[in-house]
């Protein structure tokens, strides 16, 4: 594994001198390796300079000898992840490395005055990974990502393991957002990422796999290796981290392990026993079977992989979520990967700055400082970051304000891409295809970007229409956001978001519509529907199966849970459905949940029994006959 350098608060940056060793298995390097602001270039690019370095300068020395302010090396330091101050030591390479940033041509002592190819010395502290000191690492928790098809059992495993209740407050049963908790086995801590199981949040499952060290893969026994399962163990592969397949389930009567191995060594995953090395454990996560087997598996891999970090360093990490809060502002889930974070660190997301107000750990209690491979909620920052940003501690504001600075003035404006209103209509106007255009607002960045992801995918599944996304932000929609509506011509989609009261009526008012979501497919189900819609479609109800009611339960939420017998075809979550007693329909509505047992499923087939929601359904009664029905187009 390598190890990186972002600092440590010495001032230094690789020890010892030599030319610096790459990193293996593709694994991403703590601190971003950046070249100093353009200012700085253009002031040297007029007359570059010849230099000899010696073996140590501290920075005001360095900064004389370059014939530059201190500060601007104490910048280019920062950028390269070296927090310093102006009377730290820094040895021959990392000056060189400052040197190369500000145009400055080094010539060692045995070149004389023939010097050195400054574009290749260029390139070369551009590739430059700083690195830790061995005898700085000690030890951390392995970061395990579970990952795998939707319904398979991930959340249902995790709430196993940490003997917490997560999946029952998600909608539908589906995760919707990144978590990451931790749990202790035999004394030690492991990290555990839950990553979502929709289709639509590829890129957010990705980003898990980037941050971890192992990789938990579940496939139900019973259901066997899907499309989602095969992408998991590409993400895994393509972040260069082992992994490990859960067979969940097993406890299920047509459960079938041998199958499902078959099916990972049709995919080129050869489990132990199988002839490969991947090992492969049967657990249940209803009946708690097989976990004590899966942690030792896992903190036999991490054995193996030998996870370290510094923790006596400025912390570095990777933002797994964030978001919007109503009353304490913009709040970041952060998994702080190396170094210490603690309450009033001023820290840098990206080109998001501030200073960390208030920590929490997984289990919401306050704490004040998190070591590697811990998992924090913090608040403080000036704005929401996007979910997978590095996260950099810096020594003050002053060092802050500068490496935002530097940042948003060498990379292109994240709002570049975003049309204003007169674009906009500009190019309605031009366009000579159908659109349906849609105002995006969500809970969290995560889910914005894996929306926008899927509802762009729908271009290419309805000739002659597209669908175009004109803005999107975290929040609740607003009456900004309903005005743009109204020049646009758009449809406004809340994800996971309260419309508040004065913004319904608003948009009631211009003739806006506001659509809410709390289930993603249901959400690409409307749009579809929609764009198929603006080529007039023809439609046929189908009917998918009957049940009949045989137990009421009331939830006291509005809403009457009752058991089912399902006597042909199958039950579908969200799907529409009447009611008959006797000759007479008694209720028009929809199937708001269905369950097997103690899980949320999509559907249930004949022959089966399951509980079942019906929106607003009023009076059950035992012996009604649920018919469950959709519209296909023709």
């Amino acid at each position: 594994m390598s190890r990186f350098r972002g600092g440590g608060g010495r001032g230094r940056g690789r020890p010892g001198g030599g030319r610096p060793r790459p990193p293996v298995r593709g694994r991403p390097s703590q601190n971003g390796v950046a070249v100093a602001g353009a200012a700085e270039r253009a002031a040297v690019a007029a007359a570059p300079k010849q230099v000899q370095l010696p073996n140590s300068a501290n920075v005001a020395e360095l900064a004389q000898l370059l014939g530059v302010m201190p500060a601007q090396v104490m910048k280019s330091l920062l950028q390269h992840g070296v927090v310093t101050n102006i009377n730290n030591q820094l040895d021959h390479d990392t000056a060189k490395m400052v040197a190369d940033d500000l145009n400055v041509l080094v010539v060692e002592p045995e070149e004389g005055a023939a010097g050195t190819d400054g574009a290749s010395s260029s390139i070369a502290a551009h590739r430059l990974v700083l690195e830790e000191e061995e005898t700085d690492l000690v030890p951390r928790p392995p970061v395990v990502t579970i990952m795998g098809h939707v319904d398979h059992g991930k959340t249902s495993l995790l709430d196993a393991i940490r003997e917490a209740k997560v999946a029952e407050g998600e909608a539908g049963g589906i995760t919707q957002h990144i978590g990451a908790y931790q749990v202790e086995k035999d004394g030690r801590t492991i990290t555990f990422i839950d990553t979502p199981g929709h289709a639509a949040f590829t890129a957010m499952r990705a980003r898990g796999a980037q941050v971890t060290d192992i990789a938990v893969i579940v496939v139900a026994a019973d259901d066997g290796v899907m499309p989602q399962t095969v992408e998991s163990i590409s993400h895994a592969r393509a972040a260069g981290v082992p992994f490990i397949i859960a067979l969940n389930k097993v406890d299920r009567p047509n459960a079938n392990p041998d199958r499902v191995r078959q099916q990972l060594a049709d995919n080129n995953v050869l489990v132990s026993g199988w002839g490969g090395d991947v090992e492969a454990v049967e657990v249940s996560a209803l009946q708690r079977l097989g976990l004590d087997d899966l942690l030792e598996i896992i903190l036999l891999v991490s054995d193996l992989e030998e996870p370290k970090a510094n923790p006596n360093r400025p912390a570095t990490g990777s933002v797994v979520e964030a978001k919007l809060d109503r009353s304490r502002g913009p709040v970041a889930t952060v998994l702080v990967q190396n170094g210490t974070l603690r309450t009033g660190d001023f820290v840098v997301v990206d080109k998001v700055g501030g200073r960390v107000r208030a920590m929490t750990d997984f289990r919401g209690q306050r704490i004040t400082e998190a070591g590697p491979a811990t998992p924090v909620e913090i608040i403080g920052l000036e704005a929401v970051p996007a979910a997978g940003d590095r996260l950099t501690a810096v020594p003050d504001e002053r060092a802050m304000r500068s490496l935002i600075e530097e940042r948003t003035g060498t990379t292109i404006d994240v709002t570049g891409g975003r049309l204003s209103l007169e674009e906009i209509l500009a190019q309605i106007q031009l366009g000579e295809t159908k659109e349906l255009n849609v105002i995006l607002k969500a809970d969290v960045q995560g889910s914005v970007e894996a929306i926008r992801g899927a509802l762009e995918k729908l271009n290419d599944l309805v000739a002659g229409t597209q669908v175009r996304v004109l803005y999107d932000a975290v929040g609740p929609p607003t009456d900004t956001d309903v005005n743009l509506a109204v020049a646009s011509k758009a449809i406004i989609v809340a994800f996971n978001v309260r419309v508040d009261a004065g913004v319904k009526t608003f948009a009631e008012q211009q003739g806006v519509e506001i659509r809410q979501y709390q289930i993603i497919y249901n959400l690409l189900d409307d749009v579809e529907t929609a764009l198929r819609g603006l080529i007039e479609p023809t439609f046929r109800e189908v009917v998918y199966g009957h049940a009949e009611v045989r137990a009421v339960f009331r939830s006291g939420k509005g809403e009457a849970i009752v058991g089912c017998y399902v006597r042909d075809g199958l039950i579908r979550r969200g799907a529409g459905a009447r009611v008959a007693r006797g000759a007479e329909v008694v209720y028009n509505g929809r199937v708001s949940s269905l369950r097997r047992f103690k899980e949320d499923v999509r559907e249930v087939s004949g022959g089966y029994e399951c509980g079942l929601g019906l929106e607003n359904w009023p009076d059950p009664r035992e012996g009604d006959v649920i018919e469950v029905f959709g519209r296909e187009r023709v």
